[in-house]
């Protein structure tokens, strides 16, 4: 049985995606600071849960020391976090964290997932970035210095696993997602998390000879 990782799991994208994954017969492993959240999702699932700060390298480094993580072929890191207002405003420490949560959490997690894949020549790394990784808007600096990291990671990342057999894809998610608390108004104008996971599933599938560094998904009617 082939296993997955899912780092800063919770609900959207995360929780569609370890649904999909265990029908397609993984076993999943969910890892998030708190784990509470996750009982329901674990369950009808079957997944296995770890306590996990991903921005805490002795933190992450357990969590690989785990046979649910070090054994994994997909590893996603989707934690994020974000703080909005005027530069002249913001709290220092509110951006720090937003760099460790964003780039730095990712680097340590890509780092340990690496590790495991490259004995094995296979492996594929997702990381879950955003249109702040594209272009910066205003009253969210920290959130793009963040993400634009993340995005730099995922393309030194690729090109340096990708001819070691690590396929790493860097996944732009351009809109909001739709949730129980944010429905749809209608026509499709929300990201559906389902479809974003059927995205993922199909980069993981690609062959070799074909593969992505990066994906963009975005709404139809999303400018860009």
């Amino acid at each position: 049985m082939p296993k997955a990782l899912i780092v800063g799991a919770g609900p959207g994208f995360s929780a569609s995606f370890a649904r999909l994954l265990a029908a397609e017969g993984y076993a999943v492993a969910l890892a998030a600071r708190d784990t509470a959240k996750l009982a329901a999702l674990a369950a009808e699932t079957g997944a296995s849960l770890h306590r996990c700060d991903a921005s805490d390298p002795a933190q992450v480094a357990a969590l690989f020391a785990t046979p649910e993580a070090a054994e994994a072929e997909v590893v996603l890191y989707n934690a994020s976090f974000r703080v909005r207002g005027p530069t002249v405003d913001l709290a220092p420490e509110d951006v720090r964290r937003t760099l460790e949560v964003c780039a730095f959490g990712a680097f340590l997690v890509a780092q340990q997932a690496a590790a495991h894949m490259l004995p094995r020549k296979a492996g594929t790394i997702l990381l879950t970035g955003a249109s702040a990784g594209v272009k910066g808007y205003a009253r969210s600096a920290p959130f793009a210095m963040g993400k634009f990291a993340l995005r730099g990671l995922g393309q030194a990342l690729a090109r340096e696993l990708h001819p070691q057999g690590i396929h790493v894809v860097h996944i732009v998610v351009d809109g909001g997602i739709r949730s129980e608390r944010r429905p749809d108004p209608g026509q499709d104008t929300l990201l559906d998390p389902d479809a974003i996971a059927t995205a993922a599933l199909a980069a993981i599938r690609q062959p070799r000879t074909a593969w992505s560094a990066e994906i963009e998904l975005r709404p139809w009617v999303e400018t860009f």
